[in-house]
Parts: structure tokens; C-alpha cells; sequence
């Protein structure tokens, strides 16, 4: 038993089973018994059986090589002894026996027993065989003649009651106890494999890197173990179970003694349990181990993953601190800034307060021994670092804060005294201090005022302007040195007028009538504002008086010499040149030319760093969202709804990247020397940020797909990879944003470029930056036009688009609906193309829950070509008329404002100006036309006579179809076409009494006089050679001499 037991445990081949062999076993034509020699030998028996014969060689060999590997290895060793019961069978089958055993016995055979059949004839024939046959058989061989010769070799109570022995052995038990012992060694077998292979797997996985596949792992392992537990205790339990029943076979009679081979079975059912319970202890051992380390490895996943959240939290806290800037210009931005300051520290005190927990939790894993000591203590000290940087430099920026907020109050102090002290000095009366009780009056004020210098203790500024030198910026010390500046100037103006005052009142002199300059305004009453013209004339005449009446005193030049400085560092210069009849000129500088130069600057760095930023975001969105459209990895994640409409939700964005990308901003960057010079990169691509119209034109569609398909994975997904704190919609509005903010900078710009280089064509960017806004957004209103059945990109350029009320009085009609419709207005949105003004009806449209949306339905059209505008109508100056052939039409058009009407009215008459230019155009080539048609063959063409009417104009004559009207010059030149001089298109009709610009009034006839004619081509003749001209059926011409033969 113990050699098959080690064979199963050890063997990689199982060995052969009962279960294997279980039918031939059954056959029991070999047993054994459990017997054994007196030397401790096995015994195998060999019991009478009648088809032995039939047993085949590989039944037979299976059958002995299981019985020989079933006692121990000790036993096996002393040799096995057989004993061969033929007594009841004949000679000839104890000799086949005996060639079997001697020719396919497996184990080491110490001695044969052989019965000899109990026949005399069989007996006699069995000794004669044997000593002829005795050496063949190589085996020790013994014949016996009888049991009681047996049991002289063999103890009865190793033999079973068949052989005359006491030794109990039933064939089917023993076979039951075998099957469930060898059960039972290869579960315990398969399951310390388990074991093993659980254990390798444990020991060979890498442990994850996030918190979610961490805990996937622990609760699978976990699941393993239970599982692999109960197993492990139905396998121990199935070993009890046979233990107590092989104890049990034992305790049923108290004579009973188990027989070696039981004893054996016991000993290996208990030895299997014992390593159970070895392998069982073991392997808890290093789940407990491996367990730890899985907790600690969600520790530290879970400590990793809040470092980040904190990280990233405390590292935008930081970007935001360090990007609150410092440089401040007065107290009100100070404040703001302090405020600002606050409410981030305030925001960021909950991050903090978590980092220090963090940090904590951090100490304590490194203290409870967690593997990762060396990945946990960088973290915590980093944590503790960042806490640490973010107050320090909150501290140092309310520092900085506090300090700029002390130096600017003080600056403002002092600009204060400084204004109300120019403003005391320019108000005090000249003529009342001429008296001794004026002078003192005027000179307590002084002393007083200057009392309160002390007071306010306004020199302090230029001690904390020194003390807080390092820490305040450029500009706020050089406000604090203008602000000191100006105070000593104003002072030393008190200490002069102080002075005089005091010379005054002491001693007085003879009457000079000194005159001091006039404040030019006064902080609590405003002075009234004089047009430029009629001050200049003011002076020119004072000056011319002057002249003429008197010559200008000492005094007087005193005066006109004087130099002051007035409220809010203004720069007041009076310059006089009254000898030689001059006139006085004020030179008011609000701000010096390098103050200007720096807000230039600034105001280009910041457009600069915009458009990087700008172009960053640009390029995310490209490369984050639009690229990943196409990427295999996010197939599974598009939604339906967003398949093959990429170009829908992004436009035209690319394009615009690149513009930005490859020139636009390069451009900026190049000009970041001169800003002044900016306008130039704007003029340069105007027509390349025409992109912009395109891509506003196609945002409503963005938007719709947007509010189909923004909530899905995809966009989450992405958004989460980019890092992006908005969605992807707030993205897709920074080109709208961004075309619209250009013009915003331009006139910062143009604010502090007066006079300068460059300021024409910064005002000529301005200008043309607002155009592309104002295009942009007539686009937009363009593309919700419903019901318009033609192209509206055959229309020309849209030039304006806007709301209005609108009245008809047409001359056809019922005369009701004519007077319903002349106190009815209707409210209509007019579109002017170059070729047609298109009215539609606004409607609102509201879709899916959000805002509305316009749409304009079309309902009327006029072609420009037939249209005549009255810029004036009695009764309400917003309104003008837009009439339709020959007032056939007319529309009654009110404004919103003046300014919306005289927009409209002078667009619409450069529209018409345009036309005419062009039919002067026309008119001009219509002669070289009518000149060569004069040398042709005119056999073909049959003469029809036009009228002209006085209300016609000339291009009726060469426009095949209807074109505009105007007033003519009646008669025609002899042999040509009248050519269109300058006044022929220097009013454009806009009264009711003249004429459309319309061919409505073409009749056909000839004028008065009848000497010049024209003609309608009926046929159309081909020219045969190069000097001929060819013209064709429809076309006019004119009639200019006939031959003799009327051809």
C-alpha cells in the first residue's frame, strides 16, 4: 500500500488503480489476502478458478503487477510468497499457472505453494511432470499434497478459511477499500497540486497600479482561496471518513486484529490526513502573507490615487496663486486684488486640510511596516512641500498686497492734496489780496493747508517707498516718485505764493494788478465745454484787441510766462506771443509718451499670449477629440448619432489652427517690438480671417449634433485624458470668442496710439476686424433663410440685414387692402444684396428645450436693378421709401434709429452708383459696338423704330435687358451713341418725382425730331469675314445711313 501511495503522490503517471482493473479484481483469481510467511513474505493466493485459462496474459499481468505494488516497500523487499490452490482442477492447469507466474511475475517471488489435485491419477501425473520439468520453471516450487502440509509452512492465521486458516478477508470489502483509499490519495494529491499552483500564481502576480483592478484582484484571489478552502475541508473530511471506517472493521469483534495490509491502510489514510493538514497550515500561512500584501497594496493605491486628486487640486491652486498678479496701478485694483487673494485661499483651505491628512495617513502606513515605505515617504514629504509653498507664497503676495495697498493710499493722499492745493491756489482772487486784510485772509488759508501737509504726514510716502523697495514693483515706484515728485513741486508753489503773500500783507506796494492763472476746472463745479472753433476765434479776437488797445504790462508777461502744474499731473503751459500779436496755446499731455509706450506693450504681450493660449487650446481640441475620432481604441465609444459627421461638429477648425498656427501668430510675435504696427499683420490677412464666417455658419449644426451626442463615454473619455475642466462645447465657442476679441484689443491699441506711427492702420484694422463681425453675423442670420427658391450665393455679397417696419402702398390693388396696409406695418427683416433686398418674416423657433433660435421665411423680392429709393417721408424722419418700378411698388421702410436709416439709405445708393458706374461701362463699349455695326452689311437686320420718351435714359438703347433709368439729356449726337459725362450720375433719384432705375419706361418709338433712329435686330447675321461683325436676333442698334440701293 505504501509503494502505490508514494507512487500517486509523487508520480507525474498515475500508476495503476483498482479502479483500472476493477472487473478482472472482481473475477478473483488472485487475491491477496493480507497473509503473510513466517519471515514477514506477502502472500498472494491463488484460489481454485475454473477459467483461468481464459484470463488473458495482459489481464493477468495487470491483476499480479497491482497485487505486488500494494504492500510496503520493506515487505516487498523479503519477496513475495504464492501459494497455488489446484486441488479440485487438473495437472495441466497448475503447470499453465505456473509458466504464467514464472514468465510475467513483476515482483521478487520467494517460494510457490502448489496443491496438487486431489485425484491419484492427476497427483501421479503432477510428481513424474515435476521432476522432468522441475528446473524449467527457475522458481522455488513446493508441492504439497494437503493443507496440513500448508500449514507447516504457513501459519493458519495467515491463511484464509478456504486454505484452512482463521484469517477473515472479504473479497468486495478489501476491494471498496482499496478504490476509496486511492480516492482519496489523489484528492489529497490534485488538491495540494491546487494549493501549489494558487500559491505559484500568487506569487508570480504583478501587483495592478490603480485602485479598481486592485480590489478586482483581491476580491478574485479572495474567491480562490474560499473555494480552494472548501475543498481542502471536504478532502480532510473524506479522509476521516474512510479512517473511521477501516477503525470501525477492527472494533466489531474484540478477537478482531487487523491484519498487516490494514494496518498499513490505516497508517496511510492517516499519514495522507497528516499531510493535509501540514499543507493546509502551510498554505494559510502565505495566503495570510499574500493577503497582507494585497491590502496594503489597495493602501497604497487608494493613498497614490488621493495624492493625485490633491496634487492636482493644490498644483491648479498654485497656477492660479502665482498667476494673481502683484502689479497693481491704484487702491481700487489693490482691493480687488486682496479680494481675489482670499477667496483662493479660502478655496484652497479645504485642499490643504486634506494634503496634512493625507500626509498623516501617509505616516501611518510607513509605521504599521507597509511594504512601500520608499514610494509613500517621497509623497508625504511632497505634499507636506507643496502646503508649504502655496502659503509661503500667499503670505508673500498679501504681503506684497498689503504693503502696495499702504504705498498707494499714500500716493493718493498726496495726489489729493497736491489737486486741492493747486485748486486753492488758482482760486484765490487776485484783486483781495491787493488789500493788507485779503493778503492775511489768503495767507491764513495757506498756512493752514499747509498745516495739514504734517497732519496727513505725507512725506511718510517716501519712507515706505524706501522701506518696501525690494518687494514693490517698477511701476509702483515710479507712481510713489511721481506722487513725491509732485508733492514737492506743489509745496514749493505754497512756499512762493507763502512768500508773496506774506510781503503783501506787511508791506504794501503800489497797485500792480498781477493776474494768476485760472484753474482750468474746479473738482466741484465742471466747466462748460467750447467747440474748438469758437474758442479759437475767442482768442484770435482777445488777441487782435490786445494789440490794437494797449501794450501788455510786466505784469501781464509775467503771466503769460508763468508755469503751473495742475490736478492729475496735467501739464498746463501758457505761452503768450503777445508782441507780435500771437495767440496763447494750452499744451494738456494727460500721459507722457513713454507711460503710452508701455500700455502698447502691454496691451501686445497680452495679445500675444492670448493667441499662443488660443492656438494651445486649438491644437488640444484637434488633437484630443477630432484625431480620436479616428482612432481604433475609441470606435466602441462613438455613439451612432456621430459617425462620419466629423466635419459637421469641428467645421472648418483645422483650417483655422493652421492660419493661427503656421502664420497669424508669428506675425503678432514678429511685431512684438513695435506694437503700434500691429494693424499691418491685420490688414495683411483680412482675407484670410474670412475663415471665420464659415466656420459661425456651420456652428448651429455643431451645436445640434453637440446636444445629441455630448453626454456620451466618447467625449467623457476624452475629456478626461485631455485633463480639460470644461466640456468640449465650451471649446468649440473660443473661435466665436476669439474673432470677436481682436477688435477689442485694436482699440485699447488705438487709445494709446493718437498721433503715432502706425495709428492709420490701426484704425484701418479696427475698422476692417468690425467688418468681418459684421459679416460673420450677417452669415449667420444668411443661412436661416427658409422658402428662397433661388441660390443666394448668385445674389452677391450680403451688405446689411436688420429688422424693420414695413408698409406697402402699391398702385395696384384694392383700395381697402391698400388703406389697411397704409396703417398696418407689417414686421419684416430686410436682407440687401448687391443684386436683390429680400424681405422675410422673422419667426422664433424653439428646439429640444433650448433657446430659441431665428428663421427667416422669405416672402417678397426686388431685383436692385429696378429699384429707387426717397431717403425722406413726412411725418416721422426714421422712415424712407424703397419704390419698384416706376413707383409701381412702393415701400414704406421705418428705422429703429436714425443712425440704423442713414446706414441703409447710403448703402443702398452706393449699391445703385455701382449700377450706374457699370451701365457707363456698358454704354462706352455699346459705341466701339455701334461704330463697327456702321461698316457692316446690313441686309439682314429690318428697320423698327423705338420711341424715346422723356422719362427714358440712354442705356435703353444698349442693355438687352431691362437696366436702370436716369435722367437724360434729350437728342442723340449725329453718328454715335451719346457717351455719359460725371453729371449724368451725380444724384441718385430719391424724391417721389424722380424716376426708378428701372426700363420700365422704355417705350418704343423715335424721339421728337426723328433724325437719328434705332433699330431691333430680328435675324441674326453672321459675319463672314474678320472686318464684319456679327450680331444677334433681339439685339438694338442704331440706324445710321442707308445706301442708294437700301441696303
Amino acid at each position: 500500500m505504501g509503494s502505490v501511495m508514494y507512487e500517486i503522490m509523487q508520480q507525474e503517471i498515475r500508476p495503476l488503480l483498482a479502479v483500472d482493473i476493477i472487473e478482472q479484481l472482481h473475477r478473483q483469481f488472485a487475491l491477496l489476502s493480507g497473509g503473510r510467511g513466517k519471515d514477514g513474505s506477502p502472500i498472494i493466493t491463488f484460489p481454485e478458478f475454473s477459467g483461468f485459462n481464459e484470463v488473458t496474459d495482459e489481464e493477468f499481468v495487470n491483476v499480479v503487477t497491482y497485487l505486488t505494488s500494494i504492500p510496503s516497500m520493506d515487505a516487498a523487499s523479503i519477496g513475495f510468497i504464492i501459494i497455488l490452490d489446484r486441488r479440485k482442477d487438473k495437472w495441466n492447469s497448475a503447470i499453465t499457472s505456473l509458466s504464467r507466474i514464472a514468465g510475467s511475475f513483476p515482483g521478487n517471488l520467494q517460494l510457490v505453494l502448489v496443491l496438487k489435485p486431489s485425484r491419484l491419477l492427476q497427483r501421479a501425473i503432477a510428481d513424474v511432470s515435476m521432476r522432468l520439468h522441475r528446473d524449467d520453471f527457475k522458481l522455488k516450487i513446493v508441492m504439497l499434497n494437503s493443507l496440513s502440509d500448508l500449514h507447516g509452512y504457513i501459519d493458519k492465521g495467515q491463511l484464509t478459511c478456504d486454505l484452512g486458516g482463521s484469517l477473515e478477508y472479504c473479497h468486495s470489502q478489501w476491494i471498496h477499500h482499496r478504490t476509496a483509499i486511492e480516492n482519496f490519495a489523489l484528492t489529497v494529491k490534485s488538491t495540494a497540486q491546487m494549493l501549489q499552483q494558487f500559491g505559484t500564481d500568487l506569487a508570480e502576480t504583478e501587483l495592478p497600479n490603480d485602485v479598481l483592478c486592485t480590489k478586482d484582484l483581491l476580491i478574485t484571489h479572495t474567491e480562490k482561496h474560499d473555494k480552494l478552502k472548501e475543498e481542502l475541508k471536504l478532502a480532510v473530511k473524506q479522509g476521516h471518513t474512510l479512517l473511521s471506517c477501516i477503525k470501525d472493521q477492527a472494533s466489531r469483534t474484540e478477537s478482531h486484529i487487523l491484519n498487516p495490509d490494514e494496518v498499513e491502510n490505516q497508517t496511510t489514510v492517516e499519514r495522507l490526513l497528516a499531510q493535509l493538514d501540514e499543507t493546509e497550515n502551510a498554505f494559510e500561512q502565505f495566503w495570510s502573507r499574500h493577503h497582507l500584501k494585497l491590502e496594503q497594496c489597495l493602501q497604497l493605491r487608494h493613498f497614490e490615487q488621493d495624492f493625485r486628486e490633491v496634487k492636482i487640486s493644490l498644483d491648479g491652486l498654485m497656477e492660479a496663486l502665482l498667476g494673481l498678479s502683484v502689479t497693481v496701478d491704484c487702491v481700487a485694483r489693490v482691493d480687488h486684488l486682496l479680494g481675489e487673494l482670499k477667496t483662493l485661499e479660502d478655496k484652497a483651505q479645504e485642499s490643504l486640510e486634506k494634503a496634512q491628512l493625507h500626509a498623516q495617513h501617509g505616516d501611518q502606513l510607513i509605521q504599521s511596516n507597509h511594504y512601500a515605505v520608499d514610494s509613500i515617504l517621497p509623497k508625504c514629504v511632497e505634499l507636506r512641500r507643496i502646503c508649504d509653498d502655496f502659503c509661503n507664497e500667499a503670505k508673500k503676495k498679501h504681503d506684497i498686497l498689503t504693503k502696495s495697498l499702504e504705498i498707494h493710499k499714500g500716493i493718493d493722499e498726496v495726489n489729493q492734496w497736491c489737486e486741492s492745493g493747486v485748486y486753492l491756489l488758482a482760486s484765490q482772487a487776485v484783486d483781495r489780496c491787493q488789500t493788507q486784510e485779503g493778503a492775511e485772509a489768503a495767507l491764513q488759508d495757506i498756512e493752514r493747508y499747509m498745516k495739514t501737509a504734517k497732519e496727513q504726514q505725507l512725506s511718510h510716502l517716501k519712507d515706505l517707498g524706501n522701506q518696501y523697495e525690494i518687494i514693490l514693483s517698477d511701476l509702483v515706484k515710479s507712481k510713489a516718485q511721481t506722487a513725491l515728485k509732485r508733492l514737492d513741486d506743489v509745496q514749493e508753489m505754497f512756499e512762493k505764493r507763502h512768500a508773496s503773500l506774506k510781503k503783501l500783507s506787511t508791506k504794501q506796494t503800489r497797485p500792480v494788478q498781477p493776474v494768476a492763472p485760472r484753474p482750468e476746472s474746479s473738482p466741484k463745479r465742471t466747466s462748460p465745454k467750447i467747440p474748438p472753433s469758437t474758442a479759437a476765434a475767442s482768442n484770435r479776437k482777445a488777441t487782435e484787441n490786445s494789440c490794437t488797445n494797449k501794450q501788455p504790462s510786466d505784469a501781464e508777461l509775467a503771466r503769460r510766462k508763468n508755469i503751473r502744474k495742475a490736478k492729475g499731473g496735467i501739464k498746463i503751459e501758457v505761452m503768450h506771443e503777445g508782441g507780435q500779436g500771437g495767440s496763447s496755446h494750452v499744451l494738456i499731455n494727460n500721459e507722457t509718451e513713454e507711460s503710452l509706450s508701455n500700455r502698447r506693450s502691454h496691451i501686445m504681450n497680452e495679445l500675444i499670449e492670448t493667441e499662443r493660449l488660443y492656438v494651445e487650446e486649438l491644437q488640444s481640441i484637434i488633437e484630443g477629440y477630432a484625431a480620436a475620432l479616428d482612432d481604433p481604441e475609441f470606435v466602441y465609444l462613438i455613439p451612432p448619432s456621430l459617425e462620419n459627421k466629423k466635419e459637421v461638429l469641428f467645421g472648418n477648425l483645422p483650417e483655422i489652427y493652421e492660419f493661427h498656427r503656421k502664420t497669424f501668430l508669428k506675425e503678432l510675435e514678429n511685431s512684438a517690438e513695435k506694437p503700434e504696427l500691429v494693424g499691418i499683420c491685420f490688414l495683411k490677412r483680412k482675407e484670410e480671417l474670412q475663415i471665420y464666417e464659415k466656420y459661425c455658419q456651420n456652428k448651429p449644426r455643431s451645436e445640434a449634433l453637440w446636444r445629441q451626442c455630448g453626454d456620451s463615454m466618447f467625449f467623457q473619455e476624452c475629456q478626461k485624458r485631455l485633463d480639460h475642466k470644461l466640456s468640449l462645447d465650451a471649446y468649440l465657442l473660443k473661435p466665436v470668442q476669439r474673432i470677436t476679441k481682436y477688435q477689442l484689443m485694436l482699440k485699447e491699441m488705438l487709445k494709446c496710439s493718437k498721433n503715432s506711427e502706425g495709428t492709420a492702420e490701426l484704425e484701418e484694422a479696427l475698422a476692417t476686424m468690425l467688418d468681418i463681425i459684421k459679416s460673420v453675423n450677417d452669415s449667420m442670420h444668411q443661412i436661416a433663410i427658409t422658402g428662397f427658391e433661388g441660390n443666394l450665393n448668385d445674389l452677391g455679397k450680403l451688405l446689411m440685414q436688420g429688422s424693420f417696419n414695413v408698409w406697402t402702398d402699391h398702385k395696384k390693388g384694392h383700395s381697402k387692402v391698400k388703406d389697411l396696409a397704409r396703417f398696418k406695418p407689417m414686421q419684416r427683416h430686410l436682407f440687401l444684396y448687391h443684386k436683390i433686398l429680400l424681405f422675410c418674416k422673422k419667426r422664433e423657433e424653439t428646439s429640444d428645450g433650448h433657446e430659441k433660435s431665428p428663421s427667416y421665411s422669405f416672402k417678397h423680392s426686388l431685383k436692385m436693378s429696378s429699384v429707387g429709393i426717397t431717403e425722406n417721408v413726412k411725418g416721422d424722419i426714421k422712415k424712407f421709401e424703397i419704390w419698384y418700378n416706376g413707383r409701381e411698388e412702393v415701400y414704406i421702410i421705418q428705422a429703429p434709429s436714425m443712425d440704423v436709416k442713414n446706414t441703409w439709405v447710403s448703402e443702398i445708393r452706393k449699391v445703385l452708383t455701382s449700377q450706374l458706374e457699370a451701365c457707363r461701362e456698358a454704354s462706352q463699349l455699346h459705341q466701339k459696338i455701334t461704330e463697327n455695326i456702321y461698316h457692316a452689311p446690313m441686309r439682314y437686320m429690318r428697320k423698327t423704330a423705338l420711341r424715346q420718351s422723356d422719362s427714358s435714359s440712354p442705356e435703353t438703347g444698349y442693355r438687352r435687358d431691362t437696366g436702370p433709368n436716369m435722367r437724360q439729356k434729350r437728342g442723340w449726337s449725329q453718328r454715335r451713341l451719346p457717351s455719359m459725362d460725371a453729371e449724368d450720375f451725380e444724384t441718385i433719384p430719391s424724391s417721389a418725382e424722380e424716376l426708378s432705375i428701372s426700363s420700365d419706361g422704355e417705350d418704343e418709338g423715335h424721339n421728337k425730331n426723328g433724325d437719328n433712329d434705332r433699330y431691333k435686330v430680328q435675324l441674326t447675321y453672321e459675319s463672314g469675314t474678320a472686318q464684319d461683325l456679327s450680331v444677334e436676333a433681339g439685339e438694338l442698334v442704331q440706324f445710321l445711313e442707308e445706301s442708294e440701293n437700301g441696303h
